[in-house]
């Protein structure tokens, strides 16, 4: 007993002071409400609290662990940590495969309900609007060998060739290069994560999973509209690259969460359009267009031209 207090009262003998308060005050502004702590329908023993495992999840990730053999030796070796986790440090802490068992029967929608609590603890506190919104998508690659730069496999980019080691996984393509005038692409198989930014403080607002084939505007529309069912993003200004460039998606936040879209054209194998030497349009018919000022909408701004004299 001497020991754990001696623990607790000087915790920088441990662990360092920042660590202490770093963990201190995430765990104080996390709310894990949604999550039951114990099991109500186990038998004997209650174990070991879900709310503690879960913010010793959070710890391998700020800490940047690979493995819970990782997580596990730095809280015994930093058990202040694991007295803010929640857990009993007069006790053994739990073994590799209660973290195990825990991490496995883990439900997505807990994991839903505890980022949307979050996000709207920062609503409440000013520190996001959701008044100006951004959205995009980032490739996440199947644990699959096809995708090992140095496979030879034939065909291993052949949506007929499905990776044995995930069912789920289908076949995407990703820039691979910001240069606008060399774009350069490649193909992978796995998933895509879709997220909405708040665009002023730029944290998170709202993400989703598909398969790597899935369209982002498809994505877009399904996730806004669940946003929309506990954040209220009326009046949302959206900004999108020209990939959810889509009439749909430009209907939804226009007539149903009355925004405004700002999202590049995405002109989809047109052809560009000739130009003269001083970079003006020419119409079908050879003559110079030159710009007549802009016509402001609900939603979108378009650029009027009209025909010089002067045929090209």
């Amino acid at each position: 007993m001497y020991q754990l207090q001696l623990l607790l009262n000087i915790p920088e003998l441990f662990t360092s002071q920042s660590k202490i308060d770093f963990y201190s005050s995430m765990f104080e502004n996390l709310d894990l409400s949604s999550i039951p702590e114990f099991p109500s329908s186990s038998p004997g023993r209650k174990g070991y609290s879900h709310h503690a495992l879960f913010r010793a999840f959070i710890v391998m990730k700020a800490e940047r662990f690979g493995t819970i053999s990782d997580l596990l030796d730095y809280l015994r070796n930093n058990l202040i940590i694991a007295h803010l986790c929640g857990f009993d440090i007069s006790k053994p802490l739990p073994s590799y495969w209660t973290f195990r068992r825990f991490i496995n029967d883990f439900s997505h929608d807990y994991l839903t309900s505890i980022f949307q609590n979050q996000v709207n603890i920062l609503k409440n506190m000013g520190i996001i609007s959701g008044e100006f919104i951004s959205m995009d998508s980032t490739p996440i690659k199947a644990n699959t060998k096809l995708n090992n730069p140095k496979s030879f496999s034939k065909n291993k980019f052949s949506k007929d060739n499905q990776p044995k080691s995930d069912k789920d996984c289908k076949l995407g393509v990703y820039s691979a290069s910001n240069d606008s005038s060399n774009k350069r692409y490649k193909f992978y198989w796995g998933y895509k994560n879709h997220i909405i930014v708040d665009a002023i403080s730029g944290l998170p607002i709202a993400e989703t999973t598909t398969p790597a084939d899935a369209p982002d505007f498809e994505a877009a529309l399904s996730l806004l509209e669940k946003t929309n069912k506990w954040f209220n993003l009326k009046y949302v200004n959206f900004i999108a690259d020209k990939g959810y460039d889509v009439k749909k998606l430009y209907n939804y936040v226009r007539n149903i969460l009355h925004g405004h879209c700002f999202i590049p054209l995405n002109k989809r194998n047109s052809k560009n359009p000739p130009l003269t030497d001083d970079g003006y349009m020419v119409c079908e018919a050879g003559i110079k267009m030159l710009k007549d000022g802009k016509q402001y909408f609900d939603g979108f701004i378009k650029q009027n031209l009209f025909a010089s004299s002067v045929i090209l």
